[in-house]
């Protein structure tokens, strides 16, 4: 590898595995795929501007290891995150690798990470797969542990499983072909893993935001490499959320995946509708007793840094409520969300008063537009 890699390991109760970032390091990942008996042919599942970037580099370094390489390509966007999409891969899996000892390559960003596992999951009750994530907010947050799902109409990840993959392969190079939008994705998620649980991580990201943007290596594989261990050891601890622990991650994510919903996707890409969340979450700590201004005003201003959105366009207030009573974190028809007790600390509460969620989430509504 062009740099000493970094290895986060993923223990499970059955079986680990482990994340490995480095930069430019793309055309090692057949040597790191050698020893895991996923069988002989790599089908890569990606769009086409990914293939057109990375793909020659990816299936050179699968081939020089001895592993036959087939791609196939979906569309980009949210979109292909549907049922419609992931039957028609495993279609096309079926029909063309029909004998073939295969296993999944996803090449992608969150939305071929989730669409590529979700398929892995329910082709012949699983097959192997790879993570290999090509956008910030995919290589920090979603090819990490396990969760793998689509999306309907009225909610994101209503249909999906927990299932993992035998590898997540994270360089940060290719970033460099990412438009700025996408890294301002991530570092939503980012400064979402410093609320919740490391403030050396926020002040980091809050007094470097400017070198993240500009693609900083030595920074980016910094904050994927500590962003992925905490959610290693968050998952490890708690897979399938039966402790709580594991819903921490969520912050933001309950107005966030609504806000997603309701503009059908089109509005807002997923760490802008998670910063939003964010501030909204923030909004009703603070009104809550639980947080204080002084680090509400730090965290809104970290995002604000990093280019996030402020207020939500061409949403109604009342679109994103219904949209939230799909949230699969609501539990016998109580709300539940994660609030800030301070950098570095979270804490769930349930049934918080509607009328407190319909004003935080209203001061965030562009006026005029929904009004």
């Amino acid at each position: 590898m062009s740099s000493r890699p970094i290895a986060v390991e993923i223990k499970r109760d059955i079986e680990k595995y482990e994340i490995v970032i480095g930069h430019s390091c793309l055309e090692d990942l057949g040597s790191q795929l050698t020893g895991l008996g996923l069988g002989h042919t790599a089908v890569i599942v990606t769009n086409p501007a990914i293939k057109s970037n990375h793909g020659n580099l990816l299936a050179s370094g699968l081939r020089k290891n001895g592993f036959e390489v087939d791609f196939i390509e979906i569309p980009s966007g949210e979109a292909s995150k549907s049922a419609e999409t992931a039957f028609e891969l495993i279609h096309q899996i079926a029909d063309r690798y029909a004998g073939k000892s295969i296993f999944l390559v996803a090449f992608g960003g969150g939305v071929v990470g989730d669409l590529v596992g979700y398929v892995a999951s329910c082709f012949k009750r699983g097959v192997p797969y790879i993570q290999v994530p090509t956008t910030f907010l995919a290589q920090i947050d979603s090819s990490i542990g396990g969760k793998v799902a689509i999306d309907l109409p009225f909610g994101k990840n209503l249909v999906g499983a927990f299932y993992h993959p035998r590898l997540v392969f994270s360089d940060v190079s290719v970033l460099a072909t990412l438009d700025k939008r996408q890294i301002q994705a991530g570092l939503a998620e980012a400064v979402k893993y410093g609320i919740i649980c490391d403030k050396g991580l926020f002040e980091m990201i809050e007094s470097r935001v400017e070198d993240l943007l500009n693609l900083n290596q030595k920074l980016l594989t910094e904050v994927v490499a500590q962003c992925s261990r905490i959610k290693a050891s968050i998952v490890s601890r708690d897979e399938k959320e039966h402790q709580g622990l594991r819903t921490i991650l969520n912050f933001g994510h309950t107005v966030g995946h609504a806000i997603e919903a309701a503009c059908q996707y089109e509005e807002y890409n997923h760490g802008e509708a998670i910063a939003l969340g964010m501030r909204v979450a923030a909004d009703l700590s603070l009104a809550l007793g639980v947080v204080k201004l002084d680090i509400v005003e730090r965290v809104n201003n970290a995002l604000s840094r990093a280019g996030l959105p402020n207020q939500i366009h061409n949403i109604s207030l009342d679109d994103i409520l219904r949209c939230m009573r799909h949230d699969k974190k609501f539990k016998s028809g109580r709300n539940r969300f994660i609030l800030m007790t301070g950098l570095g600390k979270v804490k769930i509460q349930e049934n918080i008063d509607d009328g407190l969620i319909r004003s935080s989430i209203n001061k965030f509504i562009e006026k005029g537009d929904c009004d």
